[in-house]
Parts: C-alpha cells; sequence; structure tokens
C-alpha cells in the first residue's frame, strides 16, 4: 500500500448528500456506503480522462479492484454535504487512486481510502503487469493538459 495521503496530479470531485437509505439504524452513514461514494468519484475521475466504462471495455482490459483500504475518522450523517475527491497516485504497473472525503460545512475529514485496480485481459483474463497502452495514453495526455510533465514511474 502506497502513502494514503499522496495527491496525484490528476483527480476529481463530487458533491453528495446523504441520504435516508444511505443509513444504518444508529443514524450513521453505514461503512459500506462509503465505497459507493469512491467508486462514483473514481468513475467520474476516468470519465475526465476520456477512459469511462465504454473506452475501458473498447481497450480490451479489464481493471478490477484487488485492494482496498479505508479509513474512517467521523462519521456522516443524513442530511450531511459531502465532498469525495478521487486522485490517480500510480499508473505504471497497476492503477492505485486515493480519495477523501470531508463534510463541507467546516471541511471535516470524514474518510481515506486507497484502491488498487490490476488489468487483465478482457478475454483470456490474464494479469498485465505493465498498464496497457489504452489508459497510459489518456494519463499523459491528462497530464500534459494540467502542464505536468509524464512522470516515468508513479
Amino acid at each position: 500500500m502506497t502513502n494514503m495521503r499522496k495527491e496525484g496530479a490528476i483527480s476529481a470531485s463530487i458533491d453528495v448528500t446523504v441520504a435516508f437509505h444511505d443509513i444504518d439504524i444508529i443514524g450513521v452513514m453505514w461503512h459500506g456506503h462509503y465505497l459507493k461514494y469512491f467508486e462514483t468519484a473514481r468513475w467520474t475521475l476516468m470519465d475526465q480522462l476520456g477512459f469511462g466504462y465504454d473506452a475501458m471495455l473498447a481497450s480490451g482490459f479489464a481493471w478490477p479492484i484487488v485492494e482496498m483500504h479505508v479509513k474512517y475518522l467521523h462519521v456522516a450523517r443524513m442530511g450531511d454535504k459531502l465532498n469525495v475527491r478521487a486522485s490517480l497516485v500510480e499508473w505504471q504497473s497497476r492503477i492505485t487512486m486515493n480519495y477523501l472525503i470531508t463534510r463541507l460545512a467546516g471541511n471535516e475529514l470524514l474518510a481515506r481510502a486507497q484502491s488498487v485496480q490490476a488489468a487483465v485481459d478482457a478475454k483470456t483474463h490474464a494479469l498485465q503487469f505493465e498498464t496497457p497502452q489504452p489508459l497510459l495514453e489518456r494519463v499523459q495526455l491528462a497530464l500534459r493538459a494540467r502542464g505536468v510533465a509524464a512522470v516515468a514511474d508513479r
């Protein structure tokens, strides 16, 4: 696991409101729903890269999550307005994303997390030990657009 506090050069965020169906019997957001919000922010980032679900399928590769780490710091409650940020921190041999969830009122950090995805060939299911070119090209384009030099090994 790499540093969950690291911010990548490419990131995206979404704002969400904790809904009734996301809370548990004691009135706090159930821990599993944090992952749903991380996933939504992750796909927002991938869409911004131009490598959303359809582009991923067309590339001939799938990207299953192989690791997930979450640190819960404070609870969210029904009606809380949250910001969920996904940040791409590694992309050479796997995809590593860091996440932050903050309460918009007071900017209080509620949770941080990290996911790791590995590329597999969609037909053979063979694990890829290097990130396939279609994603690397999208990351390099995004970095150039942000004025960031592509680092060979992130």
